[in-house]
């Protein structure tokens, strides 16, 4: 099941799981669109892989299945790739 994280690893903006902004890669590293698109370019930084849009998790299956609470944030930032 996704964690449904609840940041941007690069710029740290809050994604909540019904947020359309989110996008992850295999390994469910999480970044906005923004800094997927803009700074990242469509790369995830940790693994390399591409990224889709993140799933939104109904609000009842929430209830019982709640999103993760840890942030992640990478503490170097993240730096525009090629």
């Amino acid at each position: 099941m996704l964690e449904l994280r609840p940041n941007c690893e690069c710029c740290n903006i809050d994604l909540p799981p019904e947020s359309t902004e989110a996008v992850i890669c295999t390994f469910e590293c999480t970044f906005c669109k923004s800094c997927a698109e803009g700074v990242l370019n469509n790369i995830c930084p940790n693994c390399g892989g591409n990224f889709v849009s993140r799933p939104i998790r109904p609000t009842a299956a929430l209830k019982n299945n709640p999103a993760s609470t840890m942030r992640v944030l990478k503490n170097q930032g993240c730096k525009k790739t090629v």
